[in-house]
């Protein structure tokens, strides 16, 4: 199976521009599975809810009918952030469609600094979709600060974590815990990160770049530097995330404890 993240600087604003950026990535690239980043329509230093709201779409707008169409005529899963409109709130989050044009859309749970006062926390939860190729979670930016957004993708069956991503934090700090991630669920893990900055009044962000694909046991199978646009590809086996042990005396889920976890 090929997966692949695809890592570029979305044009703040410019939903046209980078829904183009993104359509003329997938009819170009060969893989089974293709990951976006976070807010990859829109971009991301949004100040108030009324500027983002203005680019957030429903799951029948234009961004998902795309990927819906591309998906289907590919025969291919994406995965890519986007605003969503929704009840009259808005969400940080990522479509999930699969080969056969079926829409799963994840909402961002951990939402980070000041994205608390532009979206909606996530209501969706973590879950698994069977794509075909394979069983697919997803998970965007910050959560990857906590454990128990990976682990509850894991326990549900999860073979590909699916992380896009517009991280601000130094790639020394979260890509060796995502190499964990990947290692301590025995789970292949996609991190599609943006690169680039965007400036607001005397405050910029500066994204990292540095998209990586990591295999079960942790090893980094391809990796982009802070300033790549393009595509970052690697072939894995999703049926090693399976196979849960790694000696004839231990196996990873079935060695837990929950009864002592509790607080």
């Amino acid at each position: 199976m090929i997966v692949a993240a695809f890592q570029f600087r979305p044009q703040f604003r410019e939903r046209r521009d980078n829904l183009a950026r993104i359509e003329g990535a997938l009819r170009d690239v060969d893989a089974d599975l293709a990951v976006f980043p976070e807010l990859a329509t829109t971009g991301y230093f949004f100040r108030s809810v009324e500027d983002i709201a203005a680019l957030a779409e429903t799951v029948e707008g234009e961004t998902c009918s795309m990927l819906r169409d591309i998906a289907v005529a590919k025969r291919m899963t994406i995965v890519c952030g986007f605003a969503e409109s929704a009840r009259g709130n808005v969400f940080n989050s990522a479509a999930l469609v699969t080969p056969a044009g079926e829409l799963s859309v994840y909402r961002k749970v951990h939402l980070f600094g000041e994205e608390k006062r532009l979206f909606t926390p996530g209501d969706t939860g973590f879950f698994v979709v069977n794509t075909g190729d394979a069983r697919v979670g997803v998970m965007i930016c910050y959560d990857w600060r906590f454990p128990e957004a990976a682990r509850s993708l894991a326990l549900k069956g999860a073979q590909v974590i699916c992380h896009p991503s517009a991280l601000v934090a130094e790639p020394r700090l979260w890509k060796p815990v995502m190499r964990t991630r990947s290692f301590e669920n025995r789970v292949v893990s996609v991190t599609a990160d943006r690169t680039g900055s965007e400036k607001q009044g005397e405050t910029m962000l500066v994204f990292h770049g540095s998209s990586q694909i990591v295999d079960v046991n942790g090893d980094v199978l391809a990796e982009a530097d802070e300033t790549f646009e393009g595509w970052v590809r690697a072939v894995v086996d999703p049926s090693r995330a399976d196979v849960k042990t790694f000696s004839p005396w231990n196996d990873i889920f079935a060695d837990r404890r929950p009864e002592m976890y509790t607080l």
